[in-house]
Order: C-alpha cells, then sequence, then structure tokens
C-alpha cells in the first residue's frame, strides 16, 4: 500500500483519469432518483454502454463508476482496491467529508490490517445467534414507541416519531448510551452525511457526539456494565489494544451507520407500502413473507447506493476498460441490486423472488457488520406497523413529501403520516 498523503491533494495532473478517452466527457455523479422507489434511470443506460464510467464528483475531482452487478462484487471483493480515505483521490461526495474522515478515521474508511482489527472487534456481538437473542428487547422496543406515536396522535411525521425512534432506540440500548435525545444523534448523521456541509461543520457534528461517548468510555472505565460499550472498554481499552481516540471512533460510525440506514430504510419502506397496498395486504395476509420482503425492499430501494468509495492501489480491468492505480472509483449497489442480468425484472418489488443475493450491505471484507441486526430491526418495524396500524395513510399531498438527495444514504427527510 503506497503512503497516504495529504487529503487536500489534487487529482491526477491532467485532470483526466489515466488511460480514459478524453474524446469523451465525464458525467456528473451523483445523479438524483426519478422514482423513489428505483435506481436512477441512468444507471441503466451506465449498465448497457458505459459500465465503467467517467464521472465528475461534487468536489469536481474525477473518478470512476461501476454500475454492473458482476463488476461491483468482483470490484469490492478485489485486494487491489483500498479504502483508505486518506489516499489523494478518494472519491469523496462530500465537502468536508475526506478532510473530517482524515481526522476521525473511521474503520469503514480504513484498510487492513486496521479494518480487520476493528471488525473483528465488534463481530461477536453481530452474529446470527447473538442477533437472534435480542429479537425479545427489539420487539418491546418497537411496541413502547408505536404506543406512544399512536397515543400522541396524528398526523405525525413518521421518520421522527417512528423509523428515527426504532433505529436509534435499538443501537443505543445495544451500546448502553441514554436515550433521553434521539433527535440528537439524527442530527449529527444529517450534518456528517450531508454532501453540503464543510470539514469544520462535519468535525464540530462528530465533536458533540465524541464528547458524549467519551463520558460514558469514562464511566465504563470505573463501571462496567451489561453492554456493548463495557465489553470494549474492558477487552480492547484497558487492554491496550487500542486507544481512546480509536474507540470513540468505532464507537461513532456504529451508531451513524447503524441508525442512519435502518432509519432510511423502514421510512421509504412504509412509503413504498402506502403507494401500492396491495403488497402490504400480502404482507398482512401472510406474515411470513416479511423475512423475504424485508431482502427485497433492501434490494429495490437500495439507500446505501454510493457508499462504497473506493482508491484503485493497481490497474483494474473492468468490463474491458481499466481503472488506472490511483483512480477513485465508487461501486453503485443500486446499479448492481437493478441488474436484468442478475434480477429477472428488477424493478418489480417481488416478496417471492428466490435466490436474491443483493449487494445492499455491499460485498467483500467491508460488508457491513451489522447487517443481522438492520435485517431484525426492519422484520420487526415493518412486521409490527402492518400488524397494528392498517388504517396508517399519507397526512396530506403525496407530492409534499421530502426526501434526501444530497445525502450520503438515501432516505425521507419528512413523512407525514396519520390513521
Amino acid at each position: 500500500m503506497t503512503t497516504p498523503t495529504s487529503p487536500t491533494s489534487s487529482p491526477t495532473s491532467s485532470g483526466t483519469p489515466d488511460g480514459a478517452d478524453a474524446a469523451v466527457p465525464p458525467r456528473d455523479f451523483p445523479v438524483r432518483r426519478g422514482c423513489p422507489f428505483a435506481a436512477p434511470a441512468e444507471y441503466e443506460a451506465l449498465r448497457t454502454d458505459d459500465p465503467v464510467a467517467r464521472v465528475t464528483l461534487p468536489t469536481k475531482r474525477e473518478a470512476w463508476v461501476v454500475s454492473r452487478y458482476d463488476d461491483v462484487r468482483e470490484l469490492l471483493s478485489d485486494p487491489r482496491v483500498s479504502a483508505d480515505i486518506r489516499r489523494p483521490n478518494f472519491p469523496a461526495l462530500g465537502e468536508g467529508e475526506q478532510e473530517a474522515g482524515a481526522r476521525f478515521r473511521p474503520f469503514i474508511r480504513t484498510d487492513a490490517p486496521e479494518h480487520t482489527k476493528y471488525r473483528r472487534m465488534l463481530l461477536p456481538v453481530f452474529t446470527v445467534r447473538q442477533v437472534r437473542a435480542m429479537r425479545p428487547a427489539v420487539q418491546a422496543r418497537v411496541d413502547e414507541i408505536l404506543d406512544d406515536m399512536l397515543a400522541a396522535g396524528g398526523p405525525t411525521d413518521f421518520v421522527s416519531a417512528y423509523a428515527n425512534a426504532v433505529s436509534t432506540s435499538v443501537i443505543c440500548e445495544l451500546l448502553g448510551i441514554p436515550r433521553e435525545n434521539l433527535e440528537f444523534f439524527r442530527d449529527v448523521t444529517r450534518i456528517s452525511g450531508s454532501r453540503h456541509s464543510t470539514a469544520e461543520q462535519v468535525s464540530e457534528a462528530l465533536g458533540g457526539l465524541f464528547g458524549l461517548l467519551a463520558g460514558l468510555v469514562a464511566e465504563r472505565r470505573d463501571e462496567p456494565r451489561d453492554d456493548l460499550i463495557s465489553q470494549l472498554v474492558t477487552d480492547h481499552l484497558i487492554t491496550g489494544n487500542v486507544t481512546t481516540d480509536q474507540l470513540l471512533s468505532t464507537l461513532g460510525i456504529t451508531i451513524n451507520a447503524g441508525r442512519e440506514t435502518t432509519t432510511s430504510m423502514i421510512a421509504l419502506s412504509t412509503l413504498l407500502l402506502l403507494d401500492r397496498p396491495e403488497l402490504g395486504e400480502e404482507l398482512r395476509r401472510d406474515p411470513s413473507l416479511v423475512p423475504a420482503a424485508v431482502d427485497e425492499l433492501l434490494r429495490v430501494l437500495s439507500v446505501a447506493d454510493s457508499i462504497p468509495l473506493r482508491v484503485a492501489v493497481e490497474d483494474i480491468e473492468l468490463s474491458g476498460r481499466t481503472v488506472p492505480a490511483d483512480d477513485g472509483v465508487i461501486a453503485l449497489l443500486a446499479g448492481a441490486n437493478h441488474d436484468p442480468e442478475q434480477f429477472d425484472d428488477p424493478e418489480r418489488v417481488d416478496f417471492h423472488r428466490t435466490d436474491n443475493h443483493h449487494v445492499a450491505f455491499g460485498y467483500g471484507v467491508h460488508q457491513c457488520v451489522g447487517q443481522h441486526l438492520a435485517r431484525l430491526e426492519l422484520e420487526i418495524a415493518l412486521g409490527t406497523l402492518l400488524r397494528r396500524v392498517p388504517t396508517l395513510r399519507l397526512a396530506g399531498d403525496r407530492d409534499d413529501v421530502t426526501f434526501k438527495h444530497d445525502s450520503a444514504t438515501f432516505g425521507l427527510e419528512e413523512l407525514m403520516v396519520t390513521w
């Protein structure tokens, strides 16, 4: 691996990725979704005509995007790509993302052996067996949140009252964080995940989160409890396996990643079921379909579409085109998950789809460590909502629903509902 350099370094001196066809101007990226329940329409043209395409990012840096299912999986499992955010041509999509990332070092933006160490710290907590044991507690919390929402009455913002409350409560209780202010964590993610936030704004938001976590880590040193923070403090901080800053960074990304994608999935899935009531009725008639429905919704919605940001360490050939060493490259998860070569009639929402090997959680060594917990939360949150609130409906005009087009994770800003 080459030595990381300043995140403010410029792209290749020519301004064009080496080996690219200079006669073909790069496309602007990212592109907005026309339908919230599908990949951007441009992805189909990319897969067909330009599956490894040059793009210009909001930072004015150039990179490549990969849109075919096979290419995405090959790229994300290739040891010749790096996730290190400190590399000069890291394809950050936000103004302050790379500078703040280089400072706080989230482990998802690192390579082995650093990434391996942090991943192994968390893996024992997120096994299938451990997550299965969480089901009663998660169900109890979801019922409590839904009771509160129903008691307060509608209209209400579903994102805040239910989707964010569920995802944030679950991850906070797992770590052992008081849940007095769930909107605080949403605000941190809103700022740190926005493509328009400056490095100073991101650092301030994450600094507030790390300040809260630092206090809890200090408490757990003296009085361990039955929670994940205590476990990590006892097993890894006190033993010297990690520093306090490294532990805080690991906890911070676990919270941000763990709650944001799940919040978006709960809210966007609910909107889809409201738009297409026959799908909700299908799940009410046969609740055993809910696990398969969750995986199908993960595939179709692909809210973490452009999260896998990489830099080629060596020249890499995909679909007959070479991504040169040191160029940034982005694996489009929504492009892969809507590839008709892998999924028959990919735009159709089919809860009976078999062999649904989607890449909504990424692929390879950086595949989401918390995917089993995310599935559990989605199963319980959506299943409980369908069962207990069959009259849920939009409060207001469908055109007034606001989406997060400029965030690292696609989703809803607000969803006003009643019942």
